[in-house]
């Protein structure tokens, strides 16, 4: 399988996961199984996930190795504030006070921890084209995904891409699911609320339970119930991982799961669809999913609108 291959399955998993995962978000196990049983059909678009998948494609492809945090700073300057004239519609927390905090003329690291939104999932829902940029480099695509992640994000924000990134970097090879996690493990610290939360949803799908009972445990394992938003990065990669895990890697099964956990839904979606998809390649994809997958909107970001994942997993191919 080529490289392309696993790009264009990897940024087609992670557009389909986030789409499935949609109209989940937010939603708790026990309502998902009331209104869908089993959520498998994409019933319309995605979200921010994918648009800013395909604006870090666009960076990675105008800088490669060389981009810095200025770089992608610049990038939201000129490309991104200028055309938000109203509400950026669907866009993160980080993220919003990422722009408010660039307006302001502050610059990175600061823009990432001025607000109080430094560990969501901002970074890692757009991870994956790190990880495709550099395949079989988890060090390397950690290290660039924290380019752009000191922007917007700060501490366990910024580890969440990390891992993100290098499971992609390692999938992109082939690497077995239990590989993959490791890989992930090894770019961040051991000690860090991100690693803890990989080991211990990986340990609960090590566990002989039945569905139901994994997904319960998972939620005991991380999820932090007091807090009032569901976009906590630690959380998000855990599951993600999880539903890898769950799924053997099959991206169907993976991307299924992973949106029954709830919860963000969409972005767990969308990493679980897109480390999957870096494994099983672009016919991995269900036929029925990737029909459902046309160029984004721009709802969010106006300066992707009119691009198809595919075009621009083929962009971040031509530069390996």
């Amino acid at each position: 399988m080529t490289y392309r291959d696993r790009a264009r399955g990897c940024l087609l998993g992670l557009a389909a996961g986030d789409a499935l995962g949609a109209p989940a978000e937010n939603l708790t196990p026990a309502e998902i199984r009331r209104r869908w049983g089993r959520l498998t059909e994409i019933e319309g678009g995605g979200t921010d996930d994918t648009e800013y998948a395909i604006f870090a494609s666009s960076l990675l492809v105008r800088h490669g190795h060389a981009l810095t945090s200025a770089d992608v700073a610049h990038a939201y300057r000129t490309e991104i504030i200028p055309l938000v004239t109203g509400p950026m519609r669907g866009a993160g927390f980080s993220e919003l006070g990422t722009i408010e905090a660039l307006r302001r003329g502050l610059e990175p690291p600061l823009t990432g921890l001025v607000h109080q939104h430094g560990w969501s999932d901002g970074l890692a829902m757009r991870a994956a084209p790190y990880g495709v940029f550099c395949p079989g480099d988890p060090a390397e695509a950690a290290r660039l995904v924290e380019e752009d992640g000191r922007v917007s994000q700060s501490g366990e924000g910024v580890l969440g891409g990390r891992a993100v990134a290098g499971a992609v970097a390692a999938a992109m090879t082939g690497a077995a699911p239990r590989d993959v996690v490791a890989a992930a493990l090894s770019v961040i610290p051991a000690d860090s609320w991100t690693a803890r939360d990989i080991v211990r949803a990986r340990d609960v799908i090590t566990s002989d339970q039945d569905e139901p009972h994994i997904v319960e445990a998972l939620h005991q394992a991380v999820v932090v119930q007091h807090y009032p938003w569901t976009d906590v990065a630690p959380e998000a990669v855990a599951l993600a991982l999880a539903a890898y895990l769950a799924g053997g890697g099959d991206i169907e099964a993976t991307v299924t799961f992973g949106v029954s956990l709830g919860r963000d839904a969409d972005t767990i979606g969308a990493i679980a669809g897109a480390i999957a998809g870096a494994g099983q390649g672009r016919d991995g994809v269900p036929e029925r999913w990737a029909s459902r997958i046309g160029p984004v909107t721009g709802k969010c970001l106006p300066v992707v609108a009119g691009r198809h994942v595919l075009d621009v997993a083929d962009e971040l191919a031509e530069g390996l």
